[in-house]
């Protein structure tokens, strides 16, 4: 994950609200001097092309900004089109650190151009106020056995995909049933559903788009892009959170907190979780940053526990994909093993050096 451009002046991991649906999403940010870039970070490595920017001339930031409640170490970028961006950080060091080098770019660049055209507003087209959408009960009225969206086999450059419908029938859908008013807005919905992991690009020409498509350009209002509904989307809709966390666990104080990446136990995928280090007594927690709850995602005891850093060279046993680079492996007391990637070589030692003083 290290960068090592000249031109980069801060990178690292921050969680963004969305624009059009106004849910929050970790997003690898890179800050450049005259615009910041975010990219969507997934199986342990940044997407090569950067989903959107944020111009930094004649850019006001708030810091700190205060309006969410569970999210308190969010700052607030508004931009000379009045377009606004909420970002949040892992700790308060790291929300002043990025209000600073941001502030620095910015004031580098001068005020704006009175007299230049202002850019064109993108959302201009976008009429449809997803904010106040409910995903999940979108994609509940798309399994409707009865009123719900048709799915059947479909052939695609000699393959064939099963259980799949194509891009426009859902935009077909979603204007018939009035969940949108113009395709336009249909396809703007569908692509928040794509973003959410509610429907998955399943055919080439579905998963091109996905991978080299700019932001909203992922959806294709298409009769041969093909899609299918995301299996986890549906547990994820029902399930419920069984454990409890001990009030002793989350007693102790924080010794260490930062955006990390982990593997899944079950499903072997990488996701960015906020991870919390604590002691007295010694406890690891992490948190899903997209939700607002602040009820750990996980956790372990850090007694009796093992940390060791892993070979950059190949990809070691355990780990699942093409993830290299700043990882580590946590080994709890019952034999439980987490394994681990910091975004650089320096945080990394400096969260095996954190673990290793509890343990």
């Amino acid at each position: 994950m290290d960068t090592q451009k000249s031109s980069v002046l801060k990178e690292g991991f921050l969680v963004k609200r969305g624009h059009v649906v106004h849910n929050w999403k970790v997003r690898w940010f890179v800050l450049k001097a005259e615009q910041l870039l975010y990219y969507r970070y997934e199986g342990g490595k940044r997407d090569s092309c950067h989903r959107g920017s944020v111009p930094l001339r004649g850019c006001e930031i708030t810091c700190p900004y205060l309006e969410y409640e569970n999210r308190p170490l969010v700052l607030r970028l508004k931009i000379n089109t009045s377009e606004e961006y909420f970002l949040e950080a892992c700790s308060r060091e790291e929300r002043d650190e990025w209000a600073e080098e941001i502030g620095v770019a910015a004031r580098r660049l001068g005020p704006v151009d009175a007299t230049a055209p202002s850019p064109a507003v993108r959302k201009s087209s976008l009429s449809l106020q997803l904010h106040s959408v409910n995903l999940s009960q979108v994609v509940d009225s798309m399994h409707d056995v009865h009123s719900g969206i048709k799915m059947s086999s479909h052939v695609e450059q000699g393959s064939t995909y099963i259980n799949c419908f194509s891009g426009s029938a859902v935009v077909d859908w979603l204007v018939f049933t009035q969940l949108a008013l113009t395709r336009v807005e249909a396809v703007t919905l569908a692509s928040a559903l794509l973003d959410e992991g509610c429907v998955r690009a399943v055919g080439v020409k579905s998963v091109a788009a996905v991978r080299n498509g700019a932001l909203g350009e992922q959806f294709i209002d298409d009769s041969t892009a093909l899609y299918s509904f995301a299996a986890s989307f549906k547990k994820r809709g029902s399930m419920k959170s069984e454990k409890s966390v001990s009030a002793v666990e989350l007693s102790g104080r924080v010794q260490k907190r930062g955006y990390l990446v982990k593997q899944g136990h079950n499903v072997k995928n990488w996701k960015v979780r906020l991870f919390v280090l604590r002691s007295d007594p010694g406890f690891i927690h992490y948190y899903d940053p997209s939700k607002d709850d602040i009820t750990p995602a996980g956790g372990f005891s850090l007694r009796g526990c093992l940390v060791s850093s892993l070979d950059d060279n190949g990809v070691p046993s355990g780990v699942k994909g093409k993830v290299q680079g700043n990882l580590f492996k946590i080994i709890t007391q019952t034999d439980r093993h987490y394994f681990i990637q910091a975004p650089t070589h320096q945080e990394k030692m400096e969260w095996i050096k954190a673990i290793k003083q509890q343990t």
